[in-house]
């Protein structure tokens, strides 16, 4: 059984750079996360970056990407690395993280 290229799922490892924390980043990406049907993960990291998961097909995890490039008002987004990794399914939701 084949799946369609819509369906292929996903698996990124982000990590967003600048003025991420204390702008309602975390939020703001688990609100979009949800619309685009993904689960996952996002935290602030110690050193002023956000760390996410996400899961879900490539399509939306490439628009939550491209959300996490602009980021919400307030943010100021220099770098966002992002490490394709094997699709697991392991996620029940979207979460919004806390501590390290």
């Amino acid at each position: 059984m084949f799946q369609s290229v819509h369906a292929l799922k996903v698996r990124a490892h982000v990590i967003i750079s600048g003025r991420v924390q204390g702008v309602f980043f975390r939020t703001e990406t688990q609100d979009e996360a949800i619309r685009q049907s993904l689960t996952g993960w996002v935290r602030n990291m110690p050193d002023g970056r956000v760390e996410a998961v996400f899961e879900g097909e490539k399509d939306n995890v490439d628009k939550l990407i491209e959300f996490c490039r602009r980021g919400p008002p307030g943010a100021r987004v220099t770098k966002v690395e992002v490490v394709w990794e094997n699709y697991m399914g392991e996620f029940r939701d979207f979460r919004i993280r806390y501590g390290y």
